[in-house]
């Protein structure tokens, strides 16, 4: 699965994240996750042609899921009603992306990767639950000394950019007790 070379994400992961989370609580027709999909894409980051120009066909082509009932040709596109399912392959690309490492700094993308990871994380066991939030942790640390750093160098005193560089930090203050609350809510 391609990944960046720090092993996190690549934009194109999130819709195969989002269309295989979806089929993990079992079959649906292909027209349905095709629909949910983009309603989330869409509803997290606004129309996107990078991140819908990744079809689901070809997570059939690659073997990640598979039409429900008597065998189609592979040629053959998948009509909106067919329902499909997770293969096996499809199960394990799924795990692989919910465990991935999340890309820094956090950008709308990043947002919707955790926000796939989050909506689906009940998929992993508990252990692999709090590797997630301690990465989300770590992640809402950097972004804080990121954002701190430019505050320090560019956003003094009482500019719209510093007021501005106080509201993201409190949010990512916010954020990352969150994170921590959850964590400590597993790990208790």
């Amino acid at each position: 699965m391609p990944k960046f070379r720090d092993h996190s994400l690549i934009p194109a992961e999130a819709v195969r994240l989002a269309a295989l989370g979806q089929l993990a609580a079992g079959p649906r027709p292909y027209g349905d996750l095709a629909i949910e999909v983009r309603r989330f894409a869409s509803r997290m980051l606004g129309p996107s042609l990078d991140i819908l120009g990744t079809s689901i066909e070809l997570l059939r082509h690659e073997g990640l899921i598979k039409p429900v009932g008597p065998p189609t040709s592979p040629s053959h596109s998948l009509r909106a009603e067919t329902a499909v399912e997770l293969t096996p392959a499809g199960r394990e690309a799924l795990h692989e992306l919910l465990t991935s490492r999340v890309r820094s700094p956090m950008s709308d993308l990043t947002r919707m990767v955790v926000a796939l990871k989050l909506r689906f994380l009940d998929l992993l066991a508990p252990a692999e639950q709090r590797a997630q939030f301690e990465m989300l942790v770590e992640l809402a640390t950097a972004e804080l000394a990121r954002l701190a750093d430019l505050r320090n160098q560019d956003g003094q005193g009482e500019s719209a950019l510093g007021d501005w560089l106080n509201q993201e930090i409190t949010q990512t203050e916010e954020r990352r007790a969150w994170y921590q609350r959850r964590l400590d809510a597993i790990a208790g």
